[in-house]
């Protein structure tokens, strides 16, 4: 008779704090989203506040701002950054678990090695390979081009050992059902592994795509041309020794967050099933 109450609580108290944590996250969401929708002067007096809840004095003049901005090069970036994202993601997504399912069901000699190798590159950081990167991009002429950029990112270690976990956790019975059938390895693959690792693909989906999405670094170093620039560094050029455009930089910063968005809303049926599965297995 008491626990009712008590589990009322206890949910009540659960729902209050999810609500206080995602404010917590959308209040500078919001505020960013207000103040690009404000004339630049007022950031230049107010900055990023929240003065009042309610919006007031909003136009739609830093959104037209960003066609004027060099002959609308900023849709140019805009274009380069989804042209990568993708590229980079659905290569990384397939090299990444198709090296995964090697390790996975193969048992050759060398494997734990490899494997050891796989985790060891997952706690080097990105910058300490950006020396010897760059000089292979000038030794293979891919400096200032997309493949130069999307290239060395298109296996990941973090991916594959993700990947290798889900496949260790599925029944390899399906895959000596299919050998059984007479299918190649190939077929095997993609007719049986592939179809039941939505969930996986999915979570490294997102991953992927914020990761080649937010990379600042490595394409700042790759690209020369102004209109080769991702959208990262292009909004980093509107900010000059002669003035710098903060209107036009936050609205352009809020629209770069829609992609993002729509990766999410689009993979996240199969987000937190892919990320527990490849977590727990192995």
């Amino acid at each position: 008779m008491n626990r009712k109450p008590h589990t009322q609580a206890k949910t009540i108290a659960k729902h209050v704090l999810l609500i206080a944590l995602c404010l917590i996250y959308l209040v500078p969401l919001y505020s960013l989203a207000l103040a690009s929708f404000r004339p630049g002067r007022d950031l230049l007096r107010y900055g990023i506040t929240l003065q009042t809840l309610i919006p007031t004095d909003l136009n739609l003049e830093n959104f037209k701002g960003l066609f004027n901005i060099r002959d609308g090069i900023y849709f140019t970036w805009y274009g380069n950054s989804l042209f990568i994202m993708l590229i980079q993601t659905m290569l990384a997504l397939f090299f990444s678990s198709f090296v995964a399912y090697g390790l996975s069901v193969y048992r050759f000699k060398g494997r734990k090695f490899v494997t050891t190798l796989v985790i060891f590159l997952m706690l080097v950081p990105m910058q300490i390979l950006i020396l010897p990167l760059y000089k292979l991009m000038i030794t293979v002429k891919l400096m200032d081009h997309f493949l130069g950029v999307f290239l060395p990112m298109i296996v990941s270690p973090f991916a594959i050992f993700f990947f290798k976990q889900y496949i260790e956790g599925l029944p390899h019975d399906l895959i000596d059902a299919g050998r059984v059938d007479g299918l190649n390895e190939y077929s095997i693959f993609f007719r049986i592994i592939v179809p039941i690792m939505p969930p996986a693909f999915s979570a490294m989906a997102i991953f992927m795509s914020m990761q080649s999405w937010n990379n600042f670094l490595w394409p700042l170093i790759v690209l020369r041309s102004g209109n080769k620039f991702t959208l990262p560094i292009g909004l980093n050029t509107l900010l000059t020794p002669y003035g710098n455009n903060y209107d036009l930089l936050i609205m352009g910063s809020l629209a770069a967050t829609l992609p993002i968005i729509v990766v999410f809303i689009f993979f996240q049926r199969y987000f937190i099933a892919g990320l527990t599965s490849g977590g727990v297995k192995g």
